[in-house]
């Protein structure tokens, strides 16, 4: 997507974006600390 759409839709470069499924919720939960941790 061109940075002026995005700009548009009031998307920034430091948007994050999470996508999950049907796990386990506390599986999410973990995962998502443990990324989380790394940045």
């Amino acid at each position: 997507v061109p940075k002026e759409q995005r700009e548009a839709y009031g998307l920034t470069d430091s948007l994050l974006r999470l996508s999950v499924g049907i796990e386990d919720i506390e599986d999410l939960l973990d995962d998502l600390s443990q990324a989380l941790a790394k940045v």
